[in-house]
């Protein structure tokens, strides 16, 4: 397995969505067999989540974390390790003795012109206070759920439960797509319930204005590139776009920002642990 840390001078970088480097440890019979510290490539926000399930990382460990990112980690298959201080290595040695504990979200209050803050995605960012947009018992608070997502064929596309950790978010903050929020927002603690969402209630269906193609030429480091490849490209505004490899020719590389999910009817199963 590997466990990733958030590094900064040997120690643990104390706020996950401006993380520049990782030490990433592979660990086999619960003992560190290799390290290395490595950089982010530019990714930031709920990106890193993607980069570091990439890297084949299963546990991070790391200082601030807010809802939004440990959501993403959650959906990535991340175990996380929040408010860990102090030494990488010694955090590390702590995990695999079975002493370490996460505090979960704990960076919830909002910093005034913070770097990097994307205004549109500020749900996603570690640091930001999001806005309630939902109204329900549970509204505002943090809750902690478990869920099995199915295809209409009856398919598994994600399972907290296979996991073995619930997920956490703040209810009614749109941390979730729209329907999976909604079914929680008043729910009760113990309560389970079986949702079918249509596209409009959980990615939406494709926007064709999310296709678009580039000359080889125009995208350095493209050429490497294969049909189906997951990639993240930048926007005019910095910030990271996740998109695939729809179609590649000779001379032009054509990409999909679109989810993966989009157009997709999914049906949840939900089971809500926890409300605080």
């Amino acid at each position: 397995m590997k466990i990733a840390v958030t590094y900064e001078n040997g120690n643990i970088f104390q706020h996950f969505g401006r993380t520049e480097t990782f030490k990433i440890y592979e660990i086999e019979n619960n003992t560190v067999i290799s390290s290395e510290v490595t950089g982010t490539e530019g990714h930031a926000h709920e990106a890193l989540a993607d980069f570091l399930k990439a890297q084949g990382v299963e546990v991070l460990i790391c200082g601030g974390m807010g809802p939004g990112a440990q959501n993403a980690l959650a959906q990535a298959g991340i175990e996380v390790y929040a408010g860990a201080e102090g030494s990488c290595d010694e955090a590390v040695e702590k995990y695999l003795k079975g002493e370490l504990t996460s505090t979960g979200v704990n960076c919830d209050h909002h910093q005034e012109e913070q770097e990097g803050c994307d205004p549109e995605q500020c749900a996603s960012c570690p640091g930001c206070t999001p806005q309630i947009i939902l109204e329900g018992k549970n509204a505002g608070k943090t809750v902690r759920v478990h869920y099995r997502g199915t295809f209409n064929d009856g398919t598994q596309f994600d399972s907290s439960y296979d996991r073995g950790e619930p997920l956490e978010f703040i209810s009614g903050a749109g941390m979730m797509i729209a329907g999976f929020d909604k079914a929680v927002v008043d729910m009760e603690p113990g309560e389970i319930t079986d949702i079918h969402l249509m596209p409009e209630e959980a990615y939406g269906m494709p926007n064709p204005n999310a296709v678009f193609t580039v000359r080889i030429a125009e995208l350095p480091g493209s050429e490497g590139l294969e049909k189906d490849q997951v990639v993240f490209l930048q926007t005019e505004a910095g910030y990271p776009m996740r998109v695939r490899v729809a179609d590649k020719t000779e001379t032009d590389i054509t990409f999909d920002a679109n989810h993966e999910m989009a157009g997709k009817e999914l049906n949840f199963r939900i089971e809500l642990i926890e409300v605080r």
